[in-house]
């Protein structure tokens, strides 16, 4: 058994995967901004962002590594299918990788990062609203706050003592 340290359980290796690869805060993000290109641009974002859009990347990437190999001269062309090795492929997948995904994606990324950087600034404002407020409270000086249960807690002294 392991043991709790003071912070709290101790991770597990694959901890930090759940939360990377799942989406399921998508629907609460999308909830937070208004208008379909912000709620588009909040999901691609975060869908392009995760361990499993990687994932498919790097399987169109390697798509075409046979085909280029074989061209090259390194691996004998019966060594892959013909399907697999067809030069239209390396073209296909060059056209995804160069003209749709850092084309299409990266102005959409951008829209989406900077409505989630709105949003993020909106709570930021209003966390700091929140400690002002609450800070003002503790305030012993500051009226309506501690100041009167002070100025109260003085007053039973004064009529305990007369």
């Amino acid at each position: 058994m392991a043991e709790t340290t003071a912070i709290g359980p101790p991770l597990s290796r694959n901890h930090h995967m759940a939360r990377v690869v799942s989406l399921k805060g998508l629907g609460g993000e999308v909830k937070k901004v208004e208008g379909f290109n912000a709620k588009l641009a909040v999901i691609l974002t975060n869908v392009v962002g995760s361990m499993a859009c990687a994932y498919v990347f790097c399987l169109i990437a390697l798509a075409s590594l046979p085909a280029v190999i074989t061209q090259t001269g390194w691996i004998p062309k019966t060594t892959f299918p013909s399907w697999l090795i067809n030069v239209s492929l390396i073209a296909l997948v060059a056209w995804v990788a160069q003209t749709f995904l850092q084309l299409v994606l990266l102005s959409v990324i951008m829209v989406g990062q900077g409505v989630q950087g709105a949003a993020s600034d909106a709570r930021a404002i209003n966390t700091y609203n929140d400690t002002v407020a609450i800070l003002d409270r503790l305030d012993v000086r500051t009226e309506g706050g501690l100041k009167d249960i002070m100025d109260r807690l003085d007053e039973l002294k004064a009529a305990a003592k007369g």
